[in-house]
């Protein structure tokens, strides 16, 4: 008899962590597709970037400060507008739609430059860093240490045109 309640109380432990590992399979999920999202938007801007031959400019329509506004969207964006400012300002549009709390963030937290070194805007550098931020609830953002009740999320792309 002994054996049985042992035997069961064995199960029931396995079958809470599994629970328990099927609970962290779905924040670890989430992270993972927003993660996506940020980088497949990344890229794309880096692509526009890449489409306009100017090079690397010390200043381009395609720059945004950490605390700047983005430029006023465009009547349309499509077609793509002709200007690096309207095309920075559709990809704004396209993200704010894409990731959960952006819209707040835009101005705070998004911004594209040329750097010397990761998370260091300056106008002069050979890469171009673009950082996405969006929202999320305390504890589902993999890389923050951040336990307040609005955790912040980014992405930062580092890139060569």
């Amino acid at each position: 008899m002994i054996e049985v309640l042992i035997t069961l109380l064995l199960v029931c432990i396995g079958v809470l962590g599994m629970v328990a590992l099927q609970g962290k399979t779905i924040a670890y999920t989430q992270d993972s597709v927003q993660r996506n999202v940020a980088a497949t938007l990344a890229n794309d801007l880096i692509e526009l970037m890449r489409a306009k031959p100017d090079g690397l400019p010390a200043t381009s329509g395609f720059y945004k400060a950490k605390s700047d506004a983005f430029p006023s969207k465009p009547a349309a964006c499509a077609p793509l507008p002709d200007t690096a400012s309207g095309q920075l300002a559709c990809w704004a549009e396209r993200a704010k739609a894409a990731l959960p709390g952006a819209s707040d963030l835009l101005e705070s937290e998004f911004y594209v430059c040329r750097s010397k070194a990761p998370g260091n805007c300056t106008t002069s550098g050979s890469a171009v860093e673009i950082q996405l931020a969006w929202r999320v609830k305390a504890g589902e953002c993999m890389d923050s240490s951040d336990t307040g009740d609005n955790t912040i999320c980014r992405y930062r792309l580092r890139s060569q045109l």
